[in-house]
């Protein structure tokens, strides 16, 4: 191969790139890589359950590497960062924000691979400690124990007629026990069933076993649904 054409090809005809280099190149979009997978992981742990979400995380890789290159490439280059800047300033994306907390997560890859194309790695791994300690105090801690997860609780009743009627409250206070931090959202009574539905937030799964042993110990011959929103789950 022509040593021009290798020169090119590898990157080192270019004096930013010299300064750089390809090797230490290849080793920042790595970190940057991580980086966004740490992000992607982090969204799914603490917002996946989210009803409204539109799973944003599958982008990170792709956009921390974009910009990890593209601000290593004009760095080094005033007119070329500036022409960059004029043609950015036409773009425009269309695309929703379901959610408050994506906005957080794409400021979150954005800062890391900036930090990352300019060489503070230390920068980034203390911006990715402080956003889980501050995740972490957000929702009380929850990061490497069972998932919780938001939904609906349905518990149908059967009554028969001529028998008295069940005590909605009793089971409304044992719902409030087994999933704390609910509400009620309809209580209806037919003619043969009461129909109780009990929205949540945070509610582990292993707390179902429990839930279903006391609903069948209160209410015999009850039956309950639980309606899981969870886009973003795998």
């Amino acid at each position: 191969m022509p040593p021009q054409l290798k020169d090119l090809l590898a990157g080192t005809s270019n004096n930013a790139m010299q300064q750089i280099g390809l090797l230490p190149f290849l080793f920042l979009m790595g970190v940057s890589l991580i980086g966004t997978f740490l992000a992607s992981w982090l969204y799914l742990r603490f917002y996946s359950s989210r009803a409204t979400g539109s799973q944003v995380y599958r982008a990170f890789p792709l956009l921390g590497l974009s910009i990890t290159a593209i601000f290593v490439c004009i760095q080094f280059s005033l007119p070329l960062s500036l022409g960059l800047l004029g043609a950015l300033s036409i773009v425009r994306f269309r695309t929703p924000i379901k959610e408050p907390e994506e906005i957080g997560f794409i400021m979150l890859v954005i800062a890391a691979s900036i930090a990352t194309a300019t060489f503070k790695l230390a920068f980034v791994g203390i911006l990715f400690a402080v956003a889980v300690v501050a995740l972490l105090l957000q929702t009380g801690g929850r990061i490497f124990g069972s998932p919780r997860l938001d939904g609906t609780i349905v518990v149908t009743v059967p009554e028969a007629q001529g028998t008295p009627a069940h005590d909605a409250s009793a089971l409304i206070e044992l719902l409030k026990r087994q999933v704390p931090g609910g509400e009620v959202e309809s209580l209806a009574r037919q003619e043969t069933s009461l129909v109780l539905s009990y929205v949540f937030q945070g509610m582990a799964q292993d707390r179902l076993g429990p839930l279903e042993a006391d609903l069948r110990a209160a209410a015999p011959g009850s039956t309950y649904s639980v309606f899981f929103a969870r886009p973003g789950a795998q």
